[in-house]
């Protein structure tokens, strides 16, 4: 069986060499110092995987970001930051990546994620079914797009998988755990922060919409209200 194929992105040479190192016992890892030459590698090659610094030289991490998921909605995208701020890890996570670890991390932590992203990236995968309305809006879970009228509006792998739980749970309470497992395949504190994000992009998406609510149920989770 073939090796999964990691895009690491990361401008610190005593850092990429032991990072790529440990990671190379597990997978093919194609290691970039810059942004620029980075994106060019992931517009001609297939990568299971993304991991970025987000203080890169020549296209932050951030904009690299942005440029894997105009080509790519689905492949995982795993953050690794000196940058702790909360906004760069909301920031981080708006863009479309899965997860932000900040550094110094352990090897063992950004394996288990690793391991989690290419796991669900197959298991989250949106069933060929024909589309589903909600509200004034149309989703299309096998293309990750909502459509109403001529507007399409791209959705990531993710952010796909987790409006379909909520159209398959319609009018029921869904608990943050059961979400967090189903999607995440554990319900940590960062998961949990990573889904309140991806939440808050399905609220903005549907706001015009007074049919359609994604409300909180305080301590237990989210119910998707719909006619």
């Amino acid at each position: 069986m073939s090796r999964k194929k990691i895009l690491y992105v990361e401008d610190d040479n005593t850092l990429a060499f032991l990072t790529s190192d440990n990671l190379e016992q597990y997978y093919e890892v194609v290691h970039f110092a810059n942004g620029k030459d980075a994106f060019e590698a992931f517009k001609k090659e297939e990568f299971d995987l993304c991991i970025l610094d987000v203080m890169l030289p020549e296209m932050d991490g951030f904009e690299l970001a942005a440029s894997i998921r105009e080509r790519n909605l689905a492949v995982p995208i795993i953050f690794l930051s000196a940058k702790t701020l909360k906004e760069d890890r909301i920031k981080g996570l708006k863009l479309g990546a899965d997860d932000y670890l900040i550094k110094p991390y352990s090897i063992e932590e950004l394996i288990l994620k690793i391991e989690v992203f290419l796991q669900r990236s197959h298991k989250v995968t949106p069933s060929k079914s024909t589309a589903c309305i909600i509200g004034s809006f149309t989703f299309d879970p096998e293309n990750y797009v909502v459509i109403k009228g001529d507007e399409k509006i791209s959705l990531t792998e993710r952010e796909s998988a987790l409006l379909k739980l909520f159209i398959d749970n319609k009018n029921t309470i869904l608990k943050r755990e059961k979400i967090l497992r189903e999607l995440w395949g554990t319900d940590d504190y960062f998961m949990g922060r990573s889904m309140d994000v991806f939440i808050s992009r399905l609220r903005k998406i549907f706001k015009d919409d007074e049919t359609i609510r994604i409300e909180n149920i305080p301590r237990i989770g989210f119910k998707l209200v719909v006619p």
